[in-house]
């Protein structure tokens, strides 16, 4: 399904030229529903994303998600805003609607956060449980201030030393951005 969405999302800008966030989430459902059809066998499988376009002249963030949210960190307040995705995969779904597109302006020193479910539900710890929202949101309040690179360091030695000796049980990709 990545290899597929992949190339959707490349159509979806590149050939068709769509800009807005939610449309672009539309236009790669489409598509994949489309490359799936063609398959000899039913595929029900689907994929979860967050996708954002960062207007940096007037700190204007484009967002919409599939099933994956958006947290933003105010550094005025100091206090972390989580938006909301759709409740839907890229992919077939029952009652699919069209995928919103939030327009989040942003200040400086602001850091907004995407990241798959991989870290949150990393099991660890003393007693083998998962990572979890609350610690992961914990975590970027504390650090925030601190450079991208070295926010970096900390979420991965977090991680590692959650999991210890436990396997990795899904991908973990956490992409985070300082205005």
């Amino acid at each position: 399904v990545s290899v597929v969405c992949s190339s959707a999302l490349n159509r979806s800008l590149l050939e068709f030229n769509i800009t807005d966030t939610g449309q672009i989430l539309d236009k790669v459902r489409e598509i994949v529903i489309e490359t799936f059809q063609k398959s000899k066998e039913e595929v029900k499988d689907g994929m979860d994303i967050s996708l954002c376009c960062l207007n940096l002249a007037t700190r204007e963030l484009l967002w919409s998600g599939a099933n994956n949210p958006l947290w933003v960190i105010r550094n005025k307040t100091k206090s972390l805003e989580s938006f909301k995705p759709d409740k839907q995969p890229i992919g077939k779904s029952e009652n699919p609607t069209p995928f919103y597109t939030n327009h989040i302006l942003l200040e400086e020193g602001d850091c907004i956060y995407i990241f798959t479910d991989g870290y949150q539900d990393q099991f660890g710890g003393e007693k083998g449980k998962k990572f979890m929202a609350a610690k992961m949101k914990e975590m970027f309040i504390n650090n925030y201030e601190n450079s991208m690179s070295e926010q970096k360091e900390i979420a991965f030695n977090a991680i590692q030393n959650w999991k210890g000796q436990l396997e990795q049980v899904d991908d973990i990709c956490v992409w985070g951005v300082k205005i």
